[in-house]
């Protein structure tokens, strides 16, 4: 009597099929696992001043070896002028061979060049883009220099939507439907909070799928944000900046547009002194990447003064 063949196949070819299927049907880019609510970290890696990207490219090695899903290109960040985003985002990907979502602001472009570069970016395989209104030229020290804004940040999010229903700004076709990952920025330091929430809206209205936030150094001030952020139905990355001593803190406090670090943070830092500040500064990192972890769809880590090491642990830890 011949018996009956075993409902599951344990052969080896049958194990190197499961294996292959369990591979296909894992989220593989960065957009896939937001979706598919897997916990993302992502770092920002800014493009550099003068004509070298050697110590991006390096950096951006270390994040990748530690498991980082995605890095965050800046656009000029604090209108301090560098590198175009586009161009250290194509380098990163053909370099490095991670995933970039793109940070571009609509501080230096009209609407005719914002589309010039959306479809070069699609087209080169950009696909993440953070859209940005940007910091006035004057926060960089630059006062003969005037901010275009002919678009502002809402509506480089409708750009984008109206780019993946396959039309430009004017309404004319683009040949096919291009395919972003469109994401809005979000201060959860405003206060009050509530312009800041009616903004969002408007943000979601127009496009967003995802928020990245400024960088949070108060449990209270990112619980409360998240509480109103709710209702958005929108999956949140938070920014977390590992402080290195006291005088770090202190500049983001009163120099940095957006940033606020309560007295406690920076007493905490006071008394760890600048050969304790750096371990200090990742502990508190740490706390926080754990809070969102439980409450937010990923964190997105900000290296200070170029220490990609320090937060390479921090990305290693998170993904252990």
């Amino acid at each position: 009597m011949t018996e009956p063949q075993s409902k599951t196949d344990t052969s080896p070819a049958a194990s190197s099929d499961g294996a292959a299927l369990k591979r296909a049907s894992e989220p593989l880019t960065f957009r896939e696992k937001v979706e598919a609510e897997r916990f993302v970290v992502s770092v920002e890696v800014d493009p550099p001043h003068g004509l070298s990207a050697r110590k991006a490219i390096q950096g951006t090695q270390l994040l990748k070896d530690a498991g980082v899903d995605a890095v965050n290109v800046g656009d000029s960040p604090t209108a301090k002028v560098r590198m175009s985003p586009l161009a250290m985002s194509v380098l990163l990907q053909r370099e490095v061979g991670v995933e970039v979502f793109m940070h571009y602001t609509t501080r230096d472009r009209n609407a005719m060049a914002i589309h010039s570069d959306m479809v070069g970016a699609h087209v080169l395989g950009i696909r993440n883009i953070l859209c940005l209104r940007g910091d006035p030229p004057s926060v960089g020290g630059y006062t003969d220099i005037v901010g275009v804004w002919d678009v502002s940040a809402v509506g480089l999010i409708r750009f984008l939507k109206m780019l993946n229903d396959g039309v430009d700004f004017t309404g004319k076709s683009v040949g096919r439907q291009a395919s972003f990952f469109i994401g809005g920025s979000a201060n959860l330091n405003a206060d009050p909070l509530e312009p800041e929430l009616r903004l969002m809206r408007r943000k979601v209205e127009a496009g967003a799928h995802v928020f990245v936030t400024q960088n949070v150094f108060e449990e209270k001030k990112l619980e409360t944000f998240l509480d109103g952020a709710a209702k958005f139905k929108k999956p949140i990355i938070v920014g977390v900046l590992p402080l290195a001593n006291s005088r770090h803190a202190e500049f983001l406090h009163s120099e940095v547009p957006g940033m606020y670090l309560p007295d406690t943070v920076r007493e905490r830092m006071r008394r760890a002194g600048d050969e304790r500040g750096p371990i200090e500064g990742q502990a508190m990192a740490r706390d926080f990447i754990a809070l969102c972890r439980e409450k937010a769809a990923g964190v997105y880590l900000v290296p200070a003064f170029g220490r990609y090491d320090i937060v390479a642990e921090l990305v290693a830890e998170a993904r252990g």
